[in-house]
């Protein structure tokens, strides 16, 4: 390995930017003229290495701040987080990176011995830096905010600091495990586990007959493929190579229909056969998208005790407290042309018993052709005008059931109960017009007001059934997140997948996988 003896270490300068911990290699005394390099060397540097230009700005802005202090050297060589920085980039496919670092021969070189090292020690200082960008942004950044803000990721980015990344990077090994949401590393791990599925060959396709199901006792070859493939991804614990339909396969059959968004039953459909036939590589496109979702998220919007989050493609919603699920239930969405908004708010207020103000676009194309069509068509739906408005009165058949929960944002997006309850026993259900439909509407109103002594569980019910609007202020306000992701790992671990409602994984695949 390259040496430079006239660089000892790191100034005062860099301590104050980085760490403290970074002291600890400074083993002589340090000067400025030693430890500073010019700083007109990186335009030079990039006009060499034209592909890492769009990192300059933020390298510039790096070393700025640090007086031109070299980073990754002492004088002995380069320091140990530069050696872990080489060997997380090496290692980049496990957080579901694809491509390479654009010069990573010229990076081998650095950290293999001094005749390969092309560079000269500022650009080895440079090269390094640059490597760490990239590291940071494919990792830990993610596709640019603006690009997500275009694809209607509206939830709060996650901001990224350089510093404070390299910072872990040198004083806490393991701390680089806690700066993402705590999702990614659950899906990281589910990569990790199917990879190993692929590189024993994955699984086989199980003969598909679309007019047939299967029962519980019933024999045959497509049996035993199925169980097969469920022993594969653990569905089913044991193999006992069985082609009938016995009582550990039904438990494995209802293990996947429940962790793929199907409900849990003993008949096998064609429908499920097909999603079992998806491929291994599909089931790791799918991990790899959906850690990218994660990046983009700041753990810090869970931090709060209380939180309400939504995932869109799975149709569920769950009410943390204390960094439990307390409550879970699920919901209806929003139609594929009247999309749910993935976005953020903080919920103030529950209306019992509350008037539906009809959105415009609904008065305009169902109301108004209605009311052209039928002259009694308010008041057969039980409507009313209200300052030139419509509305439908409180009640059983209101559109928004017997409560609404607001978390009032821009995109006029709130829950509500709903009179239409036939819709949760379907499994794929995007059926509003972006508002979330909630099945245990009643349940989550008592969860929240649970801590709140004026709002009995017998004064909901009351509020609820009184034909008037009556409005529950929260004391405090209730972070609300609503997501979207077609792969997710529970606290065990177990992964669970569900279908691209919004077809949302092909555009983002698009942009990681085939464009840089």
């Amino acid at each position: 390995m390259k040496k430079l003896p006239f660089l000892f270490g790191v100034t005062f300068l860099f301590f104050a930017f980085f760490s403290i911990s970074c002291r600890q290699k400074v083993k002589s005394p340090v000067t400025e003229s030693s430890a500073h390099f010019d700083s007109t060397l990186i335009a030079t540097f990039f006009e060499a290495h034209p592909v890492l230009q769009k990192y300059e700005e933020d390298l510039v802005t790096m070393y700025r701040n640090c007086n031109y202090t070299y980073i990754w050297f002492d004088k002995d060589g380069i320091v140990e987080y530069g050696n872990s920085l080489y060997s997380k980039v090496n290692d980049v496919a496990e957080e579901g990176i694809s491509g390479g670092f654009p010069y990573q021969q010229k990076v081998d070189g650095i950290f293999s011995n001094s005749a390969k090292n092309t560079l000269n020690d500022t650009d080895t200082e440079l090269m390094l830096t640059s490597l760490y960008l990239y590291y940071v942004d494919k990792v830990y950044k993610g596709i640019d905010p603006k690009t997500t803000n275009a694809m209607e990721w509206l939830l709060p980015r996650k901001k990224v600091s350089y510093a404070k990344i390299l910072d872990t990077l040198i004083s806490d090994k393991g701390a680089d495990n806690q700066i993402l949401f705590s999702q990614y590393y659950k899906l990281r791990d589910a990569l990790k586990q199917y990879r190993e599925i692929e590189k024993q060959g994955g699984w086989k396709t199980i003969e598909l007959h679309p007019d047939e199901n299967y029962k519980p006792n019933d024999t045959g070859r497509v049996i035993r493929q199925i169980r097969d493939r469920l022993f594969i991804t653990g569905d089913i614990k044991q193999n006992n190579k069985s082609s009938r339909y016995d009582f550990d396969l039904l438990e494995a059959v209802n293990n996947y229909q429940m962790r793929n968004g199907y409900q849990s039953d003993s008949l096998i459909s064609s429908e499920h056969i097909r999603s079992m036939n998806l491929s291994i590589g599909e089931r790791i496109k799918a991990i790899v998208i959906n850690m990218e979702r994660c990046r983009w998220l700041s753990p810090d919007i869970f931090n709060s005790r209380e939180y309400i989050f939504v995932n869109i493609p799975s149709y569920e919603l769950s009410f943390i407290r204390d960094e439990k699920v307390e409550f879970h239930t699920s919901v209806v969405v929003g139609k594929t042309m009247s999309k749910t908004v993935i976005f953020g708010g903080k919920m103030s207020y529950i209306v019992f018993s509350p008037y539906w103000n009809l959105p415009k676009s609904i008065i305009e194309d169902e109301v108004k052709p209605g009311i052209a069509k039928n002259k009694n068509y308010l008041k057969t739906h039980n409507m009313e005008w209200n300052n030139g408005q419509v509305r439908q009165l409180p009640g059983k058949n209101n559109s928004l059931g017997l409560v609404k929960f607001m978390f009032p944002n821009s995109n006029d997006i709130y829950f509500h109960d709903t009179p239409s309850k036939g819709l949760f026993k379907e499994e794929s259900r995007a059926f509003s017009h972006g508002c979330v439909r909630v099945d245990k509407a009643r349940e989550l109103a008592i969860t929240i007001l649970k801590e709140d002594n004026s709002w009995t569980v017998e004064k909901i019910d009351e509020a609820m059934h009184s034909g008037k609007e009556n409005i529950a202020s929260l004391k405090n306000k209730i972070p609300v997140h609503i997501g979207y992701f077609t792969a997710w790992a529970d606290e065990q671990g177990v992964i669970s997948f569900y279908k691209d409602v919004y077809e949302r994984d092909e555009r983002l695949a698009a942009l990681m996988f085939y464009i840089d």
